[in-house]
């Protein structure tokens, strides 16, 4: 039975890795998971300095998920580089950085700076807020993905996968915009933008008012813009947005995506990651596929 996937040359042994910012750098995850059992590892957003993030509260729960607004908080490129890595070389399992800045000075430099070291690849978190262009995030303007995708793609020494917003018209342009600066991969979705009021206090659950709404309350939409996307570009696509059993991966990998990503579930359940890839196993040797390339993608019209 095969369960290896490729993405941009580089092979995973299972389609299953972790989402970004919901699984550290795993070294807090491997008291209760086993890291060798992952397809790939998505780092915490890495930027080329420390950032503080938002003030709190930063996290409220939903009825059928949650809110965040961190704020991407981090220590650095330098000192994930020296703290971070080494760790997460110990394990059989592939590392992805996820890469996050302002501007596209910001990200060229952790870019640039990643370019040395043993990684196999990067995903560009382009929903963080534009400075240059007045704050609206750099995945919400097909023009502005394009030009980064490309400017990044110069310096990079490792594949490129651009993490696309969904809080966008048409998922699909901004996906054709990535596929046309170069990307290797495209992941999706990133968090839809949400809002929570306490009631008996009449105040906003965060103290950024707005946060990003992840859990089972997006998957619907998170498979609708995967399969969308997967029909739109040469690429692969990675889905992520709500997935918490191998049911949830299944969809994704039926509407076309050729890995899929845990995060939310994480948070409940640290070992959730691990057993989606066991249970993705077990449904093959149920239903006798032995290949998963026969399900990406096979959903029936």
């Amino acid at each position: 039975m095969n369960t290896r996937v490729k993405i941009a040359g580089v092979e995973l042994k299972n389609p299953v890795m972790t989402a970004s910012g919901t699984f550290g750098s795993g070294e807090e995850y491997s008291e209760f998971a086993d890291l060798n059992k992952l397809g790939a590892i998505v780092t915490k957003g890495v930027a080329n300095v420390p950032w503080e993030g938002n003030k709190p509260p930063r996290i409220a729960e939903t009825s059928s998920g949650m809110l965040n607004a961190i704020g991407l908080q981090n220590p650095g490129v330098e000192v994930f580089c020296k703290r971070d890595l080494p760790f997460l070389r110990k394990y059989d399992t592939k590392i992805i950085v996820n890469v996050c800045g302002h501007t596209p000075e910001e990200y060229l430099k952790v870019v640039e700076r990643l370019s040395d070291e043993s990684i196999d690849l990067m995903e560009i978190n382009i929903s963080c807020p534009n400075v240059n262009e007045g704050f609206l995030a750099f995945g919400q303007d097909a023009g502005h993905v394009e030009r980064l995708t490309a400017q990044i793609k110069k310096v990079a020494a490792h594949p490129v996968i651009m993490k696309l917003t969904p809080n966008v018209t048409d998922i699909t342009e901004i996906a054709k915009a990535a596929e046309a600066g170069g990307a290797d991969a495209v992941s999706l979705i990133n968090t839809l933008t949400g809002m929570k009021i306490d009631v008996r206090r009449r105040t906003f659950a965060l103290a950024n008012r707005t946060g990003g709404l992840s859990g089972p309350a997006i998957k619907p939409v998170a498979v609708r813009m995967v399969y969308q996307t997967a029909h739109a570009v040469k690429i692969p696509v990675i889905g992520m947005g709500g997935i918490a059993s191998a049911e949830d991966a299944l969809e994704f990998i039926l509407a076309g995506a050729t890995a899929v990503a845990v995060g939310t579930a994480n948070f409940r359940n640290p070992s959730a990651a691990e057993e989606i890839a066991d249970d993705l196993k077990a449904y093959m040797e149920q239903f006798k596929v032995d290949d998963i390339q026969e399900l990406i993608g096979g959903v029936r019209e």
